[in-house]
Order: C-alpha cells, then sequence, then structure tokens
C-alpha cells in the first residue's frame, strides 16, 4: 500500500479522485466531518448509552460526546503523524495534501465509529443478534444464505455503521457521499461476516460491512489500493493505516473516560485516579497545577486530560515506529495494547468492568435492551413483510397501522427489498438499531398497549 493511492479523494461514483486545492475554503476531508456532524444519525447518538443510563443528578458521557471526544483525540493523532509522513513522503506535498487533511480524515472517521450503534449500551448489538439465534427471528434462517445469516445473528455495529454513512436511503445516491478514504479509516474491520478467522490480529476480531454492501467496500478497497488477503472461503482486506489511529483514538477515550465517568459516579474510589492515572500522565503531569485544584472532580479531570495528552504523544510515536509494516499489511494490533503503560489500562479496565459495566444500573438498561430491541424487531418485520407480499391488500390492517412508523424508503420499499428477505431484515435492523433509547423504549411501550401517546 502506498499515501498517494490511499489518500485518493474518491466519492462515490467518481471514475477518478478529486483535486486537493489549497486554496478550498474547506478541504474534500472536512467536507466529510461536516456532512456527518450535520447528519441525523450522528444526532441521535445525544440519547443513545455510552455506558451509563444518563442520571437525574449529574451528567455522564453518551454516544454523542464520546464520539465529539474521541474525533478530537483523532484530530490531533492524524495531524502529528501527517507532519511526519509529508517529511518523509515529499510527493505528498505536491499533491497539495497537508497535515490538515490527515488530521481531517481521522476526526471525520472517529466521529462517525459509534453512528451504527443500537440504543441500551454494548447490549444492543446482542439484542438483535439474539432475537434471530434464540428468538422469534430464528424462523428466518432458512430463507437466507450462511453469509447473510451471519450478518444478522453477529449483528455488528461497525457494519451498521458502514451502511448508515453509504446507504442511498440515507441521502443522494451514495449516502453521505463521504470520500473513500474516510469510509476506509472508518473501517477496523475490513472484511464480511464469513470467514470467522482465530483470534490474533485486530482487524480480524468482527465484520466491518454487511453482504448488501459488500460491492461498495470492494470497490472502494481496490481504488484506494488496499492490500487484499485470499482465503478459501472468501476474500477481506487488510486495514488502510488510518484506521489505527482511528482505533487508538476510541480506545484511549473510552478506557480513561467510563473509568472516570465511574468516578463521577462515586462507583470508583477515587485513592485509584492518582495510582492509575499519574504513572500514565508522566511529564505532561504538573505537581503544583495538581495541588491547587481542591474538588476530587475536578483533580479527576485534570488527571484524564494529561493522561489522554500522554497516550496521544505515545500512539503517534508508535504509528510512524511501525508505518512501514502497515503499509506491508504485516502489523496488526491495537497500538494501545503496545503502550507502556498496559499494566495501568489493564488495570483500568478491570476496575471499570466490576465497578461501572457491571454496576446495576448499567445491566438494568442493557437488560431491558433485549426484551424492547426483540419486540420491535418482532413488529416491524411482519409489517414490513405483509407490505412486500405480490397482494398488498391482503395486508393486516394492524400490519399497515404499524408499517407507516417505518421510513419513508420502507413504506413504499422498492422491488429489490420486495423480492430479498435478507434486505428486509437488514434494512429493519438498520432502522430499530437507528432508534434513540428513549424513543425505542416510548415506541415498544405504546405498539405493546401499555400506555398511550399524549
Amino acid at each position: 500500500m502506498n499515501w498517494i493511492n490511499l489518500l485518493g479523494a474518491f466519492r462515490h461514483g467518481d471514475q477518478l479522485p478529486r483535486v486537493m486545492d489549497e486554496a478550498q475554503n474547506r478541504s474534500i476531508f472536512e467536507q466529510d466531518y461536516d456532512r456527518i456532524i450535520f447528519s441525523t444519525p450522528f444526532r441521535r447518538l445525544q440519547d443513545k448509552t455510552q455506558v451509563i443510563p444518563l442520571p437525574e443528578y449529574d451528567f455522564v458521557h453518551n454516544r454523542l460526546t464520546h464520539s465529539i471526544e474521541v474525533s478530537s483525540v483523532g484530530r490531533t493523532l492524524g495531524k502529528m503523524v501527517g507532519t511526519a509522513l509529508l517529511e518523509k513522503y515529499p510527493a505528498l506535498k505536491e499533491l497539495s495534501i497537508s497535515h490538515h487533511d490527515f488530521g481531517a480524515i481521522v476526526a471525520a472517521a472517529s466521529l462517525a465509529h459509534d453512528i451504527g450503534n443500537p440504543p441500551f449500551g454494548h447490549s444492543g448489538e446482542s439484542a438483535i443478534s439474539e432475537y434471530f439465534l434464540n428468538g422469534l427471528g430464528a424462523q428466518y434462517q432458512s430463507k437466507l444464505s450462511e453469509s447473510e445469516w451471519n450478518d444478522i445473528t453477529r449483528f455488528e455495529g461497525n457494519a451498521n455503521g458502514f451502511r448508515i454513512l453509504t446507504n442511498a436511503s440515507n441521502a443522494h445516491a451514495g449516502g453521505l457521499r463521504l470520500s473513500y478514504p474516510t469510509l476506509a479509516a472508518f473501517t477496523k474491520y475490513p472484511k464480511e461476516s464469513l470467514p470467522i478467522l482465530p483470534k490474533g490480529r485486530a482487524s480480524e476480531k468482527k465484520f466491518g460491512f454487511f453482504q448488501s454492501e459488500q460491492p461498495l467496500f470492494e470497490e472502494l478497497a481496490v481504488k484506494l489500493g488496499l492490500m487484499q488477503v485470499n482465503h478459501p472461503d472468501g476474500n477481506y482486506f487488510r486495514r488502510h493505516p488510518l484506521a489505527f489511529l482511528v482505533e487508538a483514538a476510541d480506545d484511549i477515550c473510552y478506557h480513561i473516560i467510563d473509568f472516570e465517568d465511574g468516578l463521577r459516579m462515586q462507583w470508583i474510589d477515587f485513592e485509584w485516579a492518582e495510582k492509575l492515572l499519574l504513572p500514565i500522565a508522566g511529564n505532561a503531569f504538573y505537581r503544583a497545577s495538581y495541588e491547587a485544584i481542591s474538588l476530587k472532580e475536578e483533580k479527576a479531570s485534570y488527571l484524564r486530560a494529561v493522561a489522554i495528552n500522554s497516550l496521544i504523544n505515545e500512539m503517534a510515536e508508535l504509528f510512524l515506529k511501525h508505518e512501514a509494516e502497515i503499509l506491508k499489511g504485516e502489523f496488526d494490533t491495537s497500538l494501545l495494547h503496545l503502550s507502556a503503560h498496559k499494566q495501568e489500562i489493564d488495570q483500568i479496565k478491570a476496575i471499570s468492568l466490576q465497578k461501572v459495566y457491571k454496576a446495576k444500573q448499567v445491566i438494568e438498561i442493557e437488560a431491558a435492551g433485549f426484551e424492547v430491541i426483540g419486540g420491535l424487531l418482532d413488529l416491524f418485520l411482519q409489517a414490513l413483510q405483509q407490505l412486500c407480499k405480490s397482494d398488498p391488500h391482503k395486508t393486516q390492517y394492524k400490519h399497515k397501522k404499524i408499517a407507516e412508523l417505518l421510513p419513508a424508503h420502507l413504506q413504499s420499499p422498492k422491488p429489490e427489498i420486495k423480492e430479498s428477505t435478507y434486505l428486509q431484515i437488514i434494512s429493519v435492523c438498520e432502522f430499530v438499531a437507528g432508534l434513540t433509547d428513549r424513543h425505542a423504549i416510548s415506541l415498544y411501550r405504546k405498539l405493546k398497549g401499555i400506555e398511550l401517546p399524549n
């Protein structure tokens, strides 16, 4: 792989990459960022649980604030790496590529990294998978190919995010029409749901696109020159190098900030903050500034800030150290896994797992998600399938009414959706996954007759 191809500014439908122009007010990659931040799926993240259900008496992170913070870290990582790469590869400067372009790509991909995640925190994906594996959705297995069945029984927020960003139903042809470098940097797992590969490589733990978007990703991969890997059960690709920076930005934020939220909720003793964050902060820590802070919450915020600053510098150095291996497709591990502070980070993860992820409020919202998501999938799938019958006049009145709550493109489904059980299922999964926590709960209660609309 080489950087000139990897940064080719294609959009969906382009035969040639767009010319980078220093005179533009916004670069192509900055336009990507703006398109994401003004999109409806991104705005919905404000009412999606990150880990902790939003409490009444204090503020913790939701998916929106988490995504903005990951994007901020990602932009800095991209600019730091870009500055070094422009010195190493002078030909990039001749194409009017700047370190701001690297930063904008990573920032945009980081901003969108959770855009496909369902409501109800980390269990939302499992709730969708469980409905098809062990719920009423199991009836559809005989109607799907093995790969299609794996798409929904191993439902993946990353693949759903790629669908949201590229699906024509969300805007005009090509979805948000983001540039291919941004879409590739977004795709941490550049493979389809099959084959399931042995654990080891970071990019092979999950999958990054559904069968419905496979042709688009393959087009993107070919145009950017991503390295293809041949496998007896199917082909997949090595990551776009900047995906490692998107992953690092996310890892830094959710490890450190979930821990900070646990401190803020007083689920984690403050002593752990000093014990674990001070060593990570290193030279970024100034004792005098720290001692001048009186409140523990503000002390924790200071420690979080200096720890993240230290990790950003370390991750940029690690990326540049392994850049040649990344371009050859030989490097495939999380950058944070190589941190000199791995011992402290692992302890932070262990404490957060016990004190935050297993807290009663977290378990309650995740458990509720299984009932709500499964119930909505069942109602909307039945309605859409009735609507797709050859004689819609025979559709039950109940299903007609429920179908009217679907997005417009599903209320009048195109022939390809009418003819494909898989596209019907994946479209309803996308719709339910796109609901906010409160909307999902309210819709479920109303459709089940538990409450009436106001």
